[in-house]
């Protein structure tokens, strides 16, 4: 089967997640992706989660369940050493797209960045993904996730603690930013059809992160007039239930509303829905209410009613959830050794040239041989690399 993405090949540096998640999303589409990993940040990567205490086998097997590294093929290069950067340098020239996520100005140093390559392939689309850009006076800075939402705004608005703002949990800007940046290397690779010329893509994170922002200002160009955190309407909440699980709600449109208030019996809300010096009032009923079934019951009077509802997932009921698996979005992959890995299908849905998951992740350098050899690279000169420390260091 044919992806929509067939035929684009890309050249992929990035370590940390928003790159990654790019590629993954391309990777999907059938673009053909080669990762390039550095083996200075492998190692250190093998530190910071405590890999580099594991076997081979067990490491193969996290390998394996890495959901961003399937679809992908892995060649091991020490961009920092001469004989690996030629190889680049020939990889480069047979991409449509590069990504890479490090810091601003890193890659130019050795003569692998945007204005090296493309000097050499006025094609190329090359997408930079940074906490703050290749620009402006935070250019620069180091951080992750937490700091690009911090810098846009948006930490301010996490968690309903009125006196505190609170993590996400969930890496927000992180999966916010990789998906710009697949949105931006393909509107590149579209201009590029126009006329023939690539173009560097400028990401980052801080940029992203000011997108969740759109509802909220759209509603409050004022900032000074948005509503406190912890002042959330009553007609949406989370309600804990008789058996400790809870519930989630968004009954905003005045028709669910009306429902949602007879379903729990109480229909003398339905007219207090706007009325802000009411909400604590309502909250509180309704909290109260909620603890009075437990969550399949209430599960069932909300389906009759037909509002607005939904259980609140973990993580293991999120995969088996019913409507979950109809979509396709938790497959079991056979793993090659007799088991599976639990996966995320393809999040983009396309009903012609659909993504699909082709393979799980190799480990790293798995496609070094089959990588070189396309460039032209027979064993002799495979050999000679690796004596040269092209793939990492030589062992005395």
């Amino acid at each position: 089967m044919t992806g929509a993405l067939d035929g684009i090949r890309v050249l992929d540096f990035s370590r940390l997640l928003p790159g990654p998640y790019c590629t993954w999303l391309l990777a999907d589409m059938g673009a053909e992706v080669i990762r390039v990993e550095n083996p200075r940040e492998l190692a250190k990567q093998a530190q910071v989660f405590g890999w580099d205490r594991l076997d081979a086998d067990r490491r193969a097997a996290l390998r394996r369940q890495d959901i961003l590294a399937r679809n992908k093929q892995s060649i091991v290069l020490d961009i920092g050493n001469e004989a690996a950067r030629g190889v680049i340098e020939e990889l480069a020239a047979t991409v449509d797209v590069v990504v890479e996520d490090y810091r601003p100005g890193v890659l130019d140093g050795l003569g692998l960045g945007y204005q090296a390559l493309a000097a050499r392939h006025a094609g190329l689309v090359y997408c930079s993904l940074s906490l703050c850009g290749q620009t402006g006076p935070y250019r620069d800075k180091p951080g992750h996730d937490p700091v690009a939402l911090a810098i846009a705004g948006v930490l301010s608005r996490c968690g309903e603690d009125p006196e505190a703002p609170g993590f996400p949990g969930i890496p927000v800007a992180d999966v916010v930013t990789g998906t710009h940046a697949a949105f931006g290397v393909l509107a590149a690779l579209i201009a590029r059809g126009r006329d023939g010329r690539g173009q560097q893509v400028d990401i980052a994170m801080s940029d992203c992160a000011m997108s969740l922002l759109v509802n909220v200002l759209s509603r409050h160009p004022d900032p000074a007039t948005m509503p406190p955190r912890g002042e959330r309407r009553a007609d949406m909440g989370l309600w804990r239930t008789a058996d400790g699980k809870f519930i989630c709600t968004t009954d905003m449109e005045p028709r669910y509303w009306r429902a949602f208030c007879e379903a729990v019996g109480r229909p003398d809300f339905a007219h207090l829905q706007h009325d802000p010096a009411a909400r604590p009032m309502i909250r509180a009923a309704l909290a109260a209410i909620f603890e009075t079934r437990s969550q399949a019951e209430w599960l069932a009077v909300l389906e009759t009613a037909g509002t607005q509802f939904a259980p609140v997932n973990d993580i293991a009921e999120a995969l088996a959830d019913r409507h979950v698996v109809a979509r396709g979005m938790a497959p079991a992959v056979p793993d090659g050794a007799g088991g599976t890995v639990r996966q995320i299908g393809p999040p983009v849905r396309l009903t012609r040239t659909p993504g699909r998951i082709r393979h799980l992740a190799a480990s790293p350098g798995s496609d070094r041989d089959q990588v070189l050899r396309a460039l032209g690279h027979d064993a002799d000169a495979i050999d000679t690399l690796a004596r040269r420390g092209a793939f990492g260091p030589v062992p005395a």
